[in-house]
């Protein structure tokens, strides 16, 4: 499972993670020790946002005007709440209105 090599991926770019998503990495059904490891190297090399009022607030509204999984919801309104786009391979994001969405096609 090949996930990350900051320089290979954007060279000094800052990476920014809702805790969602450092959760949904960390529960992927039988990862080796090795991965997991990659996995943790790679969070440890991102900045991880908690949800606070704002994201909360943002992410109800999301959550109740398109539908979208409640974890989905909570990661969008992270990256409105911080102007920065998603990069994401789930196409399920593109109900989310004023979100800036970069899709990764694997």
């Amino acid at each position: 499972m090949y996930i990350y090599q900051k320089h290979y991926l954007w060279p000094r770019a800052q990476i920014y993670l809702s805790i969602i998503t450092e959760m949904e990495l960390l529960c992927f059904q039988n990862l080796t020790n090795e991965e997991t490891s990659v996995i943790k190297r790679f969070i440890d090399n991102c900045t991880v946002i908690n949800i606070t009022q704002q994201i909360k607030e943002r992410a109800i509204h999301i959550r109740k005007t398109s539908r979208t999984k409640l974890p989905d919801s909570i990661i969008a309104a992270t990256c409105q709440f911080l102007d920065i786009p998603l990069i994401t391979s789930d196409s399920d994001f593109r109900k989310v209105e004023h979100l800036n969405i970069l899709i990764y096609e694997p």
